[in-house]
């Protein structure tokens, strides 16, 4: 084989270990196909790998993707090294990805660098995975974890999210927290099994939700149902928090009400929900912070009173 054929197998071969990680490859992974430490400088020269982290490149073309830059935070992290923490919940779904620190756990003590925060745990075969040809840590475990460093809140989010997505393992939450059951965060698992089992079930949608959620047990109220259906004059409609008594509460961001279109559907929604005998009001997220007291107060009195005695409170909209 001439130096051009040896040249062109050898791309051929990076090609495809790419094709399977994202686009991204480590130096140690190119020494191991034969790739000399010449024939690596020479392609960075030329542009054909791009200097990503230490030791990890992306091949032909910068990385523009959470998936890239998750699986070269693993690589990067070294043999062994798995997404873990709030990067892992990203990956699963059970969160948005975010601009913190990528997480990663890595059987090797090491520090943390850049953008790349290294968490040192030796983790059993049952706590690691593959997901969309990423390393990370199971469902379970990164729930876990994320109770390590969150509220009860956000991990019980995260675990609703991650029944409505049914995201199953063969090792499950419960067997997790009797297999570390002093581990840091395991109160926070503790808490949020409890609520699974005690608190209306339903799926958070968004985080103002997750802010309505802390907002109620602060000023003592009731925690509702969360995105239930209902069918109401021939037709579904999908609200955001229902108490007994048929209490209703829409939360109104602005992203998701604040067309003209969304407006007059939403005073549809109301209207025929009203006929109906439901009681809705709606709570702008500015509101939570700006009047807690006075929209805590008209809360107790609707839920107190039950929707028949109460005055009108749709006007509760964002300004």
């Amino acid at each position: 084989m001439d130096g051009l054929e040896q040249t062109r197998a050898l791309d051929k071969r990076i090609a495809e270990l790419a094709e399977a990680q994202h686009g991204v490859v480590a130096r140690r992974q190119l020494l191991a196909l034969g790739v000399g430490e010449e024939a690596i400088e020479v392609r960075l020269r030329a542009g054909r790998l791009q200097r990503l982290h230490g030791g990890v490149y992306a091949v032909g073309r910068s990385v523009d993707s959470h998936d890239e830059r998750w699986m070269a935070a693993v690589l990067f992290a070294g043999p062994g090294a798995v997404l873990s923490h709030h990067s892992a919940a990203a990956l699963w779904g059970l969160r948005g990805p975010s601009s913190r620190a990528i997480g990663v756990t890595t059987p090797r003590k090491s520090s943390s660098r850049g953008n790349i925060h290294r968490h040192f745990s030796v983790l059993p075969p049952d706590e690691v995975t593959e997901h969309r040809r990423i390393p990370v840590t199971t469902v379970p475990r990164t729930l876990f974890d994320l109770a390590a460093t969150s509220s009860a809140d956000v991990v019980e989010h995260a675990l609703r999210e991650s029944e409505y997505r049914r995201l199953y393992d063969r090792l499950s939450l419960p067997a997790l927290l009797a297999r570390y059951p002093g581990r840091r965060g395991s109160t926070t698992v503790r808490e949020c099994l409890w609520r699974r089992r005690n608190l209306p079930a339903g799926r958070a949608r968004s985080w103002l939700e997750l802010e309505l959620l802390p907002f109620l047990r602060r000023n003592g109220l009731p925690r509702p149902r969360l995105n239930v259906w209902l069918q109401v004059g021939g037709r579904s409609i999908q609200v955001d928090c229902l108490w007994p008594g048929d209490v209703i509460v829409e939360l109104d961001g602005f992203a998701a009400h604040g067309t003209r279109v969304a407006f007059r559907e939403d005073r549809a929604r109301d209207r025929k929900l009203r006929v109906a005998g439901y009681g809705v009001i709606r709570i702008a997220p500015e509101q939570l912070e700006d009047e807690p007291e006075e929209i805590a107060a008209d809360l107790r009195a609707l839920l107190e009173t039950g929707k028949g005695n109460q005055p009108n409170h749709s006007d509760y909209k964002c300004p």
